[in-house]
């Protein structure tokens, strides 16, 4: 690939806790750092790179925090909690990368972003919501927090009751500018993490915090498509996207175009839970931008892009 492309990379949060038994910090931050090994050999070619991440179980983690903590201490709002964790979450990576740098001998700026993402507060999933998060709760717990607490909650196949939230659509990159800026100034910037800060924008222009999770991949996506970049990738727990994954006849897919990929989704090949909106998001991306999009694992970030891994989307 020609040197100076513009590379935005989507994260998972999973991918930063490899063993469920073993969720500390210093775990997480030895995920990080396995990751940021892949994303310095992609700055060592001199392309320029611009991270995002999930953030699921690290804000579980924090309204964990705050349920044994609610006697003593008030509870924590989920724009709160998205932006708790793109402070951690992005402090691990800018110290791995860092590490790894040094590692490298090269002298790289980074820089994390808090960052607000506008949505529409007409958005149907508010009037809907859908997106489980936090931990599993007695039908007790679930009636308490119902009844005090306003929260949505359902019976969750047998396994307990969790707390859903809305997942609207992004809008709007609200720190957009100041990501411009510093890419252009040659700083790895890690942004829009767990999909940005839900707000919406009132009528004097202000912004207010909303209680609702934007879906990481649809936000990296757009912050793809506004910084117009050369190439999208998602980083997640398979090397290649597998039609009839799992299966017998599993089918692991190199290139697919736009059309095979509408195709397979109206097929129902992949999980809304899981491939289905890293599909959907490299649709997007692809179809706005005409450049290529990449889904693969961490490990194989860089292979992706000079050996062949991973499954490339294209127009």
């Amino acid at each position: 690939m020609e040197k100076s492309k513009l590379i935005v990379i989507a994260i998972g949060g999973n991918s930063l806790i490899e063993d469920s038994k073993n969720v500390t910090v210093k775990a997480q931050y030895e995920a990080a750092r396995k990751t940021a090994v892949h994303i310095v050999r992609l700055v060592e070619a001199g392309h320029r790179v611009v991270i995002a991440h999930g953030n699921g179980p690290q804000v579980g983690f924090v309204l964990l925090r705050a349920e044994y903590a609610k006697s003593i201490l008030h509870t924590v709002p989920l724009d709160m909690c998205v932006a708790d964790t793109q402070g951690a979450i992005g402090y691990q990576l800018q110290m791995a990368l860092h590490n790894e740098f040094v590692k490298a001998k090269l002298n790289q700026q980074i820089a994390t972003v808090v960052t607000q993402v506008e949505v529409d507060p007409r958005d149907p999933s508010f009037q809907n919501p859908t997106k489980p998060i936090g931990s599993f709760m007695t039908e007790e717990d679930a009636s308490q927090h119902r009844l005090q607490d306003g929260w949505d909650v359902v019976e969750d196949s047998g396994r307990g009751y969790r707390r859903v939230v809305p997942s609207p659509k992004p809008l709007a990159i609200v720190e957009l500018e100041t990501v411009k800026t510093l890419v252009s100034n040659d700083v790895l910037v890690i942004a829009a993490g767990g999909g940005g800060i839900p707000v919406k924008k009132l009528p004097d222009g202000s912004y207010e915090g909303l209680e609702a999770v934007i879906d990481k991949d649809l936000a990296a996506a757009l912050m793809a498509k506004e910084l117009r970049a050369d190439l999208f990738v998602i980083s997640t727990a398979v090397e290649k996207v597998c039609l009839n994954y799992g299966q017998p006849n599993q089918k692991r897919l190199d290139t697919i175009d736009l059309a095979q990929c509408q195709r397979y989704v109206d097929e129902g090949h992949f999980a809304p839970g899981s491939m289905l909106p890293k599909i959907q998001a490299m649709m997007d991306f692809v179809k706005t931008t005409g450049n290529v999009g990449l889904i693969t694992n961490p490990e194989n970030i860089y292979g992706a892009l000079y050996e062949d891994k991973g499954t490339k989307i294209v127009l």
